[in-house]
């Protein structure tokens, strides 16, 4: 092992606790430091001290990378030290297999500097700590638009439900001319007027004045407003669904503006014009892959990438027993574009139907077998981001 640095950081939410030691198990210093501009300049300040003094190189490992712990991971990687990811779950089973005083913040911080020095000798402790390999500034803007992309919609997936079930209850028969509330012209008609009671007297050149009302549905609304009715309730009811129109329509506009950067980013991303290729996969779940992947260096091979994204599961066998059990550790938001992706190429692929529909002769439920699809689109994806390759079709060549 080449003697390091080893810093440990206890992350909290306005303090974290630091330890400093060498790899060979010497504990050197330990501080706290408030998260903010003199707290994060006073870290830099204690450890480059001791790196000039000492000459070693510095490796970090902190609990909640991309959580509490920002921006300073995003500082440590800057600086152009080595930075380990602590797994909680992980370090939780090192604690019971190495047991300490009662926890607190010194206790964890001394923890954790004592499983950084026995990374390379003890295979638990090694498992604990996940090096964080540097990650393209595109990919990085990427995962940050598509989870706020993601979050716009499952708000307006929320917004679109209370919309109609309140106007079900306040103008029975007004939705049935759509069908579904999220419809564009649908909320422009809904938030014509501040008063809902006004939309059974606005006039047809008013309604042809809104956008994606032409003459047919002009027409639907007129004959809804000879037979329209209001419940009591309309009186406070209305204002709140006039509210979730606009709301929605804003929604529409911040996603449709978030869906063009991501496009624009997704261009530069190799990841993502890769996965691209992939039939079934679209834009949206190509730019949420590449986002949440990141880079290829994070993993050790393609079995490592499918648990990352939940298509693999662990192995669950003791004594004679074989089974397995779902991972918890793993990328919620990789796991969804997943099996969206998985179930659209399905719905591509002819030889991929055929291998769904395998899994589902076979006894499988319908996830578990558009997961055994994903596990084998994750090889795909593996060997095409390590090679450098677009998707490709091959038919089989018969003989001369």
């Amino acid at each position: 092992m080449n003697p390091e640095l080893q810093v440990a950081v206890d992350v909290g939410c306005t303090r974290h606790r630091v330890a400093i030691g060498l790899s060979e198990g010497k504990l050197l210093e330990e501080f706290d430091i408030s998260h903010d501009t003199a707290g994060l300049n006073e870290f830099f300040s204690r450890v480059e001290r001791h790196e000039r003094q000492w000459g070693l190189p510095v490796a970090v490992a902190m609990e909640g990378y991309n959580g509490y712990a920002r921006p300073l991971d995003e500082r440590v990687l800057l600086h152009g030290y080595r930075l380990f990811n602590v797994n909680n779950l992980k370090l939780a089973r090192f604690k019971e297999i190495f047991p300490g005083p009662a926890k607190s913040d010194p206790v964890d911080a001394r923890k954790m500097l004592e499983m950084f020095s026995l990374k390379d000798k003890l295979p638990l402790a090694r498992e604990v700590l996940q090096e964080v390999a540097p990650v393209a500034q595109v990919n990085v803007q990427l995962k940050a638009l598509t989870r706020r992309r993601k979050q716009l919609v499952n708000e307006r997936k929320r917004v679109s439900s209370r919309l109609q079930t309140d106007l079900q209850a306040v103008c029975p028969g007004l939705l049935d001319i759509t069908g579904e509330a999220d419809n564009l012209w649908f909320l422009k008609f809904l938030s014509c007027r501040a008063d809902l009671t006004k939309l059974k007297t606005v006039r047809e050149a008013s309604l042809l004045a809104l956008p994606g009302v032409g003459k047919r549905y002009a027409g639907t609304i007129r004959l809804w407003q000879k037979q329209a009715t209001f419940s009591d309730t309309v009186a406070w009811i209305g204002p709140m669904i006039v509210e979730d129109a606009e709301r929605m329509l804003e929604l529409r506009r911040k996603i449709g503006a978030l869906q063009e950067q991501i496009d624009a980013l997704a261009a530069d991303s190799e990841i993502a014009c890769h996965i691209d290729t992939i039939p079934g996969f679209g834009r949206v779940c190509s730019a949420e892959l590449a986002g949440e992947i990141g880079s290829l260096q994070r993993f050790s091979g393609e079995s490592s990438l499918a648990l990352y994204v939940g298509m693999a599961p662990l192995n669950n066998s003791s004594g004679a027993r074989s089974g397995s059990k779902p991972p918890r550790h793993v990328n919620v938001r990789a796991k969804a574009a997943m099996m969206i992706a998985a179930a659209q190429n399905a719905a591509t692929v002819p030889e991929s139907k055929v291998f769904y529909d395998k899994k589902r002769v076979q006894g499988k439920t319908h996830n578990q077998a558009l997961r055994a699809l994903a596990r084998v689109l994750v090889r795909i994806i593996w060997s095409m981001l390590k090679h450098g390759r677009d998707y490709q079709t091959f038919s089989p060549t018969k003989n001369a």
